[in-house]
């Protein structure tokens, strides 16, 4: 687990079981995390606060059905820009992260550059976002969408090592 800075935060035991915890029901409360871990509130508490000001613990969030907000089309979009520069880059970012279309945005390496998460209404819908949104893209120099028959959401928190070491 590398930080945005390359350095590994120092984790004990106790911070890598509040991790877990969280990971499978970030809506406990402090006090019933507490339990379950065998401490007093006050140190549960100290410890997620630290975590989160180390930027181990980014945030808390909903997972939302897409399906069940009429956007049951998802699809995964390949997009290569040009020419590649850092403010190229940059904007295609944001831009492409402000679309409502838009779940998710990878910056990547080898052939394509980016990578969008987009769910949509229908096959109309993805087809217009397509032409609408990305086919005028001066930058845009290419792109392919592959279709998402099936998410398989693993529930299951990721594997952290036992302890990371001290810096």
């Amino acid at each position: 687990m590398v930080g945005i800075t390359g350095r590994i935060p120092y984790m004990d035991e106790l911070d890598s079981r509040i991790i877990q915890l969280l990971q499978t029901d970030a809506r406990q409360s402090n006090r019933e995390l507490a339990r379950r871990l065998g401490v007093a509130p006050s140190t549960c508490l100290e410890r997620v606060r630290a975590l989160t000001r180390r930027g181990v613990i980014r945030g808390y969030h909903a997972e939302i059905n897409p399906a069940a907000l009429n956007r049951g089309v998802q699809a995964m979009v390949s997009v290569q820009v040009r020419p590649l520069s850092r403010t190229i880059i940059n904007a295609f970012k944001d831009s492409a992260s402000a679309m409502p279309e838009v779940l998710s945005v990878f910056v990547l390496s080898g052939g394509d550059d980016f990578l969008l998460h987009v769910a949509v209404q229908d096959l109309d819908h993805l087809h217009a976002f397509l032409l609408d949104q990305l086919s005028k893209r001066r930058e845009i120099a290419g792109f392919r969408t592959s279709m998402i028959f099936q998410q398989v959401h693993d529930a299951a928190p990721a594997r952290l090592p036992d302890v990371l070491p001290r810096e």
